[in-house]
């Protein structure tokens, strides 16, 4: 009787300790993040850009995937979106609402940890998904802030969380209705913030459940998954569905962006990601060895998974590893299990789960030190990215990046230096358009200075409260000018031609963020038709086009 209530009381210390250690990191991270007032972005302003006009857009009434097209779930910005309906700026918010998701995601975070592991590991495991949930940077090894793919860190959160209680078997008595609740509410998360990650791990997820036999928690995983998706339709209705799906697909066929970065094959097998696709079979191979026969097949199931998101995000970051590390080490094998070789199991997996986190600790120390960096930021070397609205001056990129214009243009074309030297095959043709050659030329940096100038302009010219399609990645004039976003359009193009029949006018930049897609939406406008299209503005930076 006295060992049961000893053991209950370190069980309640441990619990106590664990959720006061978590609890604070969370205040850490969240409070550093909020010290200087400010957020201070050093890459990606294309990305910034992006999340602004989205939940600029929603903050406005508009309502994603009806009234503008993009592949993300609502998830990724509604907390934002809260924020700025409240009077935050768009910094503020950014933060705010990082430090929200941390806060409503604790208690799932600690009970995976505190049923799953011992204190050491549950700070490892619980500190990593509040770091990525809290960054104020995407991962990388660059020494940066940045608002980028925000939503991809809090889908990993997410994801750790459910395949954690899926995985691991219970330290202590097993509570099945918890843990499926918990999984239940993680994978609504990934279905409404970003729907690759709910595929990818799905099918592990219930194979774990299954392989240990604990039908209990999946039936409840189900049921409150289900029942999170039936309240969102009765709150948005059947037709978002339809668009969201829409908006998937589209993103599915597109040749822009459905896979931005290395091919699937280098993800597995190139020299940077090679150590850790063998740590994630070994494990498979030592787990089973070992007796562990659930967590082994649960873990060969998910690692195709982990392979795809990390080919599908950009950057390619297998912050996997970090999670992979955790399974091990709570999974490993009992003392004194050796398989056909004489290999100790136990030691075995104890190195490949020390060798995940040797792999990753660089990507997950960025990411935590992210808010220190912009603690540290000197002020006057940035500027709002959107130059001249007061409630947004909060969210600063640097000087350099903002205002030094830099473009790329070819010096191998006819009539250049090194024309002689130039070979078709390395080139592009030239993109023509209502007869007329375009300038080969794509922006490197500057993107808020451009923006704001050719907004400027367009203004000055009595373009004002226009609704104007731009042929490039990015359609964002409208937040840098009097201007209106066009209905149905694209914060980010990924195909077809989003917004187009709503436009009023089509502006041709001469210089594109990203000139494949100003030749695909032009050749789109062409198959069209161009019958009704008058040039009414030509800049040295843009041709306008009046198409009403």
């Amino acid at each position: 009787m006295k060992n049961k209530r000893f053991e209950a009381d370190m069980s309640t210390r441990h619990a106590t300790h664990l959720f006061l250690i978590l609890g604070g990191l969370l205040l850490l991270l969240g409070g550093v993040s909020l010290a200087k007032g400010n957020l201070f972005i050093t890459q990606y302003e294309g990305d910034t850009l992006h999340l602004m006009e989205i939940v600029l857009r929603m903050a406005q009434g508009e309502l994603i995937h009806h009234d503008f097209m993009t592949p993300i779930g609502a998830l990724a910005f509604w907390p934002i979106v809260w924020f700025l309906q409240a009077g935050f700026g768009m910094g503020s918010a950014f933060i705010w609402s990082q430090i929200l998701i941390a806060v409503a995601c604790l208690p799932a975070i600690w009970w995976a940890a505190r049923s799953r592991m011992q204190l050491g590991l549950g700070v490892v495991f619980g500190g990593a998904c509040l770091v990525l949930i809290l960054a104020l940077l995407h991962g990388g090894v660059d020494a940066s802030t940045s608002v980028s793919m925000h939503y991809n860190r809090w889908a990993w959160a997410a994801a750790f969380v459910a395949i954690t209680l899926a995985v691991l078997r219970p330290i202590g008595s097993k509570n099945s209705v918890a843990d499926g609740v918990i999984i239940g509410v993680m994978m609504a998360i990934l279905l409404m913030i970003k729907v690759t990650y709910f595929a990818a791990f799905a099918p592990g997820i219930i194979v774990a459940l299954l392989a240990r036999k604990d039908l209990k928690a999946l039936v409840v995983a189900l049921v409150t998954g289900s029942a999170i998706m039936a309240a969102l339709t009765l709150w948005l209705g059947v037709s978002f569905w339809a668009a969201y799906l829409l908006d998937l697909l589209t993103v599915a066929g597109s040749e822009v962006r459905s896979a931005p970065g290395a091919d699937f094959a280098d993800v597995i097998g190139a020299p940077a990601y090679v150590a850790g696709s063998m740590a994630g079979l070994s494990g498979v191979i030592f787990l089973r060895q070992g007796g562990r026969l659930s967590e082994g097949l649960a873990l060969l199931v998910l690692l195709p998974g982990f392979f795809y998101v990390t080919y599908q995000n950009f950057g390619n970051d297998p912050k996997w590893l970090m999670l992979l590390g955790v399974l091990l080490w709570a999974a490993m094998p009992e003392i004194g299990v050796r398989n056909g070789r004489g290999w100790d199991m136990r030691w075995a997996t104890q190195m490949v789960a020390i060798a995940s986190f040797v792999l990753i600790v660089p990507i997950y120390f960025n990411m935590t030190y992210s808010p220190v960096r912009n603690l540290t930021a000197t002020l006057e070397d940035f500027t709002p990215v959107l130059a001249g609205n007061e409630q947004h001056a909060d969210l600063k990129t640097a000087k350099l990046r903002a205002q030094r214009v830099d473009v790329s243009r070819p010096f191998d074309r006819e009539g250049q230096p090194f024309a002689a030297r130039a070979d078709a095959e390395h080139r592009e043709d030239v993109t023509e358009f209502m007869g007329a050659a375009l300038p080969e030329c794509s922006i490197e940096t500057g993107l808020p200075s451009f923006f704001q100038t050719i907004a400027g302009d367009l203004e000055e010219a009595g373009y004002g409260q226009a609704r104007i399609m731009t042929a490039d990645l990015f359609n964002s004039y409208w937040m840098f000018g009097d201007f209106k976003p066009t209905q149905g359009g694209a914060p980010w193009y990924y195909g077809d031609l989003p917004g187009y029949e709503t436009a009023e006018y089509l502006m041709v930049p001469l210089c594109a963020v990203l000139p494949a897609v100003r030749d695909e939406i032009l050749g789109n406008v062409t198959e069209a038709g161009t019958d009704g299209l008058r040039e009414v503005r030509r800049t040295e930076t843009y041709i306008l086009f009046d198409k009403r």
